[in-house]
């Protein structure tokens, strides 16, 4: 199936279906061609998310050994699996494990992922790999936290205390980005160490008294010259959003201690720019906080900024609200 060829009604009824709660009720696979043309569509741009992230591990230099298991739980079309191995190298997965609620959803995976990585295994989680006691590699989640029941979220718990690295990717609205916050303090207390997207290892700091209105969240870039194709402009068009505005929250953990080195910031969400200066909300060490930076301390950060889907990580002083001191990285010293 190609973007031409896809099935509106079925991507109508797709769309009524997220943005109603009857997603929760049970799966809302019907058939095959449900997959395809979600994975065509809702999951692509899905995967351009997946990319951004990636695309930040890349470079922190962040890897995992050759022989890794991968379990993509709540799997749906597979596309968040497909883009993990993808960045790993097939040559470094030994196997890819799918689970979902549906069991449709678990054949369009499997068979999506032989089509791409012929030579690598893959295969449904079976009971014993999901209820046992055995580590593995890594565990990949994504968009799952609007479904969750209490017995996905204990499955889901149990998972993360057996993976030695946990990739999870979720939507960036309020709701979703400060349940995940809650998942990060559980899992950082339970022994693991945060990777990304935070610049510590402190408790986080959007979860703190007085910042209930904020929410960590980021943009990823969409594929170049989206415009330029109608398909996907027809899309766009007949489900209502903006093919530009990908806003996604993300969360990595490793069991290895983080190398991270101190006194890096992060901004949250955008930049708003300004004449001769631009706002932006910032987390670090310290906490998180609306800061100012003006143009003519910073000119060549300051147009970055304007410039960037994802601008990463930044080394700053700040004081008073507003930055004062911005050090410029090279592109083997920034980690972002």
């Amino acid at each position: 199936m190609k973007l031409e060829s896809l099935d509106w009604e079925v991507l109508d009824r797709l769309r009524q279906t997220f943005l109603s709660d009857a997603k929760s009720a049970g799966p809302y696979w019907h058939t095959m061609t449900d997959l395809e043309c979600y994975d065509l569509t809702y999951g692509e741009r899905i995967g351009w998310k997946w990319d951004a992230v990636l695309r930040e591990l890349k470079s922190r230099h962040w890897n995992l050994s050759p022989g890794t298991t991968i379990l993509d739980w709540g799997c749906g079309s597979g596309i968040a699996g497909r883009r993990v191995v993808d960045f790993l190298g097939v040559t470094n997965v030994s196997q890819l494990v799918v689970h979902d609620h549906s069991a449709l959803a678990m054949d369009f995976a499997v068979h999506r992922a032989k089509q791409v990585f012929p030579a690598m295994s893959v295969e449904r989680a079976d009971y014993r790999f999901l209820e046992g006691d055995e580590p593995f590699e890594l565990l990949v989640v994504s968009h799952v936290l609007n479904e969750l029941d209490d017995l996905g979220r204990a499955q889901l718990t149990s998972l993360c205390s057996r993976a030695k690295s946990i990739l999870w990717v979720e939507p960036g609205t309020h709701e979703a980005s400060r349940l995940l916050g809650d998942w990060r303090e559980k899992l950082r207390q339970s022994g693991l160490n945060v990777v990304a997207p935070c610049p510590h290892q402190n408790g986080c700091g959007m979860l703190a008294p007085g910042n209930e209105r904020h929410w960590c969240h980021f943009f990823a870039a969409p594929v170049p010259n989206i415009y330029a194709d109608s398909a996907w402009v027809k899309f766009g068009q007949r489900a209502g959003i903006d093919l530009r505005s990908l806003p996604y929250s993300f969360l990595v953990l490793d069991r290895r201690p983080n190398v991270m080195p101190v006194g890096y910031s992060r901004i949250i969400g955008e930049a708003r720019h300004f004449k001769g200066y631009a706002k932006l909300f910032n987390c670090d060490t310290a906490g998180v906080a609306d800061l100012m930076l003006q143009k003519r301390d910073a000119p060549a950060l300051f147009k970055a900024l304007k410039n960037a889907h994802e601008p990463g990580l930044q080394k700053w002083s700040h004081g008073n609200g507003r930055i004062t001191q911005v050090e410029v990285l090279s592109d083997q010293e920034s980690p972002a």
